[in-house]
């Protein structure tokens, strides 16, 4: 058993280059391909700043992403007080030898683990005198920018999409379920779909309005989707809005997802609804013709 371990949030192009990795060594030396990775959030346990934490991908998510990368085995373990006090010695020895009866671990360039919290050549000092051969895959870089989840939830907050989908490797994307609002929308003339994040600590993007694919009930739509306060009906929660493009149902408590392909604006407070209204069948004509263009027409 050939193991990488971590916290792999977002299972973006570093960590998609290292699971790559495991997964040709596991296979090179005929044996099985296991990720180790944990929840919830140490973060979250530990309380180390934990009201600022905000996760790109639900504990679904990143399994779906993990286990479409064609590992053998996807572990997670549950993450305590208690699990925290391992050493890297004592993880390595009992977690990964001991229970999962690895032979081999991959590290990636910044791996840390353990209490003491080991960077990945002390790693390997611990990881040889128990055995383990270790393999290392180095940081993926894009465009000359190491790709790490931290540069991805700056990209996001600032409402760069585009950019957060390229490190990630895929649009990132928001999943709840439909609630009833206001019915401004309706009353303008854009019915949206408002959403309750099925995980309250994913990150939002930075406040605007945005392109974006929807699913809902296994069929693939577009639209546009509003992310912020509502500042113009003096709004002051944030919430996440989606008109569907040639669709005007009743969909409330259906499952839904939406993923970010572009950002058209920032969010502003208009003077009037009139004005609001004005502007969202601007950023309507904006969209369809974005999506014109990605689809190369």
């Amino acid at each position: 058993m050939v193991v990488a371990t971590g916290f792999f949030d977002g299972v973006h192009l570093g960590h998609r280059f290292l699971i790559d990795s495991l997964v040709e060594a596991a296979r090179s030396r005929g044996e099985e391909s296991l990720v180790v990775t944990f929840w919830p959030h140490p973060r979250t346990v530990l309380q180390n700043d934990a009201r600022s934490l905000r996760l790109l991908t639900s504990l679904e998510e990143k399994k779906t992403l993990l286990e479409g990368l064609g590992v053998d085995r996807v572990a997670v373990l549950h993450f305590t007080r208690a699990f925290s006090r391992m050493t890297a010695r004592e993880y390595l020895e009992e977690v990964i030898v001991g229970r999962f009866g690895a032979s081999a671990v991959m590290l990636g360039y910044d791996n840390r683990i353990g209490s003491d919290c080991l960077g990945p050549e002390e790693v390997r000092g611990v990881a040889e005198s128990l055995g383990l051969s270790v393999l290392s895959a180095p940081s993926f870089s894009t465009d000359g920018v190491t790709v790490s989840s931290t540069k991805i939830r700056s990209a996001l907050s600032e409402g760069n999409v585009s950019r957060a989908g390229e490190m990630l490797g895929y649009h990132y994307g928001l999943h709840g379920v439909v609630v009833a609002g206001n019915r401004l929308g309706r009353t303008l003339g854009f019915p949206t779909a408002n959403m309750q994040l099925y995980e309250p600590l994913k990150l939002l993007p930075g406040n605007g309005v945005y392109l974006v694919e929807v699913v809902l009930e296994g069929t693939l739509r577009h639209g546009m989707c509003n992310i912020g306060t509502r500042p113009t009906v003096g709004g002051s929660s944030v919430t996440v809005e989606t008109h569907i493009f040639d669709f005007d149902e009743d969909i409330y408590g259906l499952d839904l997802r939406v993923a970010f392909l572009e950002r058209i604006r920032e969010e502003k407070r208009f003077s009037s609804l009139s004005e609001l209204s004005a502007q969202l069948s601007r950023d309507r004509e904006t969209c369809l013709q974005r999506l014109q263009g990605l689809a190369g027409i």
